[in-house]
């Protein structure tokens, strides 16, 4: 099973490896969110909320689910 950006903790690291929802890869891609790109979590709400990332100097909410389908290395 491949790693996610919502199994990572605040404060950890990952690199995009893809995406496996179609759906939203699109709006990830124009957002900076490119395949090989590092990104790191700097804040995860509770009660299955947001996601606050940084990629690529850019600072980003994403929801939870968009956050279970950008797949790392």
């Amino acid at each position: 099973m491949d790693k996610t950006v919502a199994d990572l903790k605040p404060g950890e690291v990952g690199v995009i490896k893809g995406f496996s929802n179609d759906k939203d890869v699109i709006k990830l891609l124009e957002m900076g969110c490119l395949p090989d790109s590092e990104l790191s979590v700097k804040y995860a709400a509770p009660f299955k909320g947001p996601f606050f990332i940084n990629v690529a100097g850019s600072d980003l909410v994403i929801r939870r689910c968009v956050a279970k389908s950008i797949l790392l290395k």
